[in-house]
């Protein structure tokens, strides 16, 4: 790694423990910064925060006193979850205190380059795409950020023979100062982390920081039909590598006659790839133009897109029983998702949704639903669900309380050629810690059909 010697002797704040916090905090000692990590958690209940101080770094645990900004702080390095209304935060910024993210730090000790994707949809499908296509032309890919370990820690270990594949969220991003891939990818932008952003704006400014120290000896893989971030793409200073399922795009990435295109040149039929979905060949388009610039092979990128099945929770094909096919897409934990799950297929859908109740209707998830077989709801929204399917007259709504007994009315209820989609279009905290957790008692109960 490179020694980054403007750390040394600085007082870093490292703010937030959990994975990144304890990877920044340990690593920033090791550069020679003078480290004090303040964390929520009681000490008590935080062997990460008791390992740091047998390391003899400064841990102060249970609360975030505004006192810690009393004594000298050259820069604070936050978990992205803490959201920058934190008391403690607020004052940093009063006091013209630099406040990153620990992806700045990785950026800046890295001697591999960087391959940086974004997005509010479609982000975890495309790194997984690129890391494989890499890897199979016989890159070494090392996969970090936002999936795969901390950032900064798989840039302490990559040489100039690696190539970091970061997936980056917006509050990893709001982070950074002069974070600069070598490619970066701009998926798509939504209303999304409204909560934590304030505005869309806000959220727009973090996303376009992807690309902002980029230079003309860099790459920007963008989505030009896009409408925000082709306005992002116009103003960067990054050569430009566009994509498109709804244009053509002579100098870039599109789809014509059936085959996916670069540069006007056919590269593989849409019909012989195994991911499904329109949303996926945006992704497809983005992961194939940017491991291109990045020397993969065509025949490996042909390979992967053949047998690429998918990410777990994220259309993820499970397994076909008695000639019905079941599709994990928990990670859908908004109408948006839901909406491009249901557009992937053009077989009968019996549509699995419900989940967390956030105080919001479901009549802009109406036009993807209509032409579904079957919806069955569960959980908090079970109801609110139902009632939208009924309005466009769903021959078939069931509303049962739990995931495993919607399989089985899926089941019951399926016929050969049927897709059975779990796609919730909800949060899954009402009954499941995580999505990932929700997408596991899905795959079970489908085994114990």
């Amino acid at each position: 790694m490179k020694q980054a010697e403007q750390y040394q002797n600085q007082h870093v704040l490292v703010l937030g423990l959990a994975k990144s916090g304890y990877a920044a905090a340990r690593l920033l000692h090791q550069l020679g910064a003078n480290v004090t990590v303040n964390d929520g958690k009681s000490l008590e209940d935080n062997p990460q925060a008791q390992e740091l101080i047998e390391q003899g770094i400064e841990v102060i645990c249970g609360s975030h006193p505004l006192s810690l900004l009393d004594k000298q702080v050259d820069l604070i390095i936050k978990n992205p979850g803490i959201p920058y209304s934190n008391v403690l935060l607020v004052e940093a910024e009063k006091k013209n205190i630099p406040i990153q993210t620990e992806i700045e730090l990785a950026y800046q000790i890295s001697e591999a380059d960087i391959i940086a994707i974004t997005g509010s949809n479609g982000k975890t499908t495309t790194t997984t795409l690129i890391t494989e296509m890499l890897y199979n032309s016989g890159r070494s890919p090392l996969v970090a950020g936002n999936i795969g370990i901390v950032a900064c820690e798989v840039a302490e270990q990559a040489t100039n023979d690696d190539i970091i594949v970061m997936e980056l969220s917006s509050f990893q991003l709001m982070g950074t100062d002069k974070f600069r891939p070598k490619i970066s990818v701009l998926l798509n932008l939504f209303d999304a982390h409204l909560d934590y952003h304030g505005t869309k704006q806000h959220y727009i400014n973090a996303k376009a920081r992807i690309q902002a120290q980029q230079q003309e000896s860099d790459f920007l893989v963008y989505n030009v039909s896009d409408e925000i971030i082709n306005e992002i793409a116009q103003s960067s200073s990054a050569t430009k590598i566009g994509f498109s399922t709804s244009q053509l795009v002579p100098n870039g990435l599109d789809v014509a006659d059936g085959y996916i295109r670069y540069r006007t040149k056919p590269m593989i039929a849409v019909k012989d790839i195994m991911l499904p979905g329109k949303h996926n060949i945006e992704n497809i388009l983005a992961a194939v133009g940017a491991t291109i610039l990045a020397g993969a092979s065509l025949t490996q990128i042909q390979h992967v897109l053949k047998t690429f099945g998918g990410v777990e929770h994220r259309l993820q094909f499970v397994k076909n029983q008695n000639e019905r096919l079941f599709y994990n897409d928990s990670k859908a934990t908004n109408i948006l998702a839901t909406s491009k799950a249901l557009e992937a297929f053009d077989k009968p859908v019996i549509l699995l949704a419900g989940g967390l109740d956030r105080g919001n209707s479901f009549e802009s998830l109406i036009p993807s639903l209509r032409g579904v077989k079957s919806v069955i709801t569960y959980g908090e929204t079970k109801d609110k669900i139902a009632e939208t399917a009924r309005s466009i007259n769903i021959q078939s709504v069931q509303v049962v309380n739990k995931i495993e007994e919607a399989v089985t009315a899926a089941y019951e209820e399926s016929e050969a050629g049927d897709v059975i989609l779990l796609s919730p279009a909800c949060a899954s905290w009402d009954q499941f810690k995580t999505f990932e957790e929700r997408g596991q008692a899905f795959i079970k109960a489908i085994n114990d059909l």
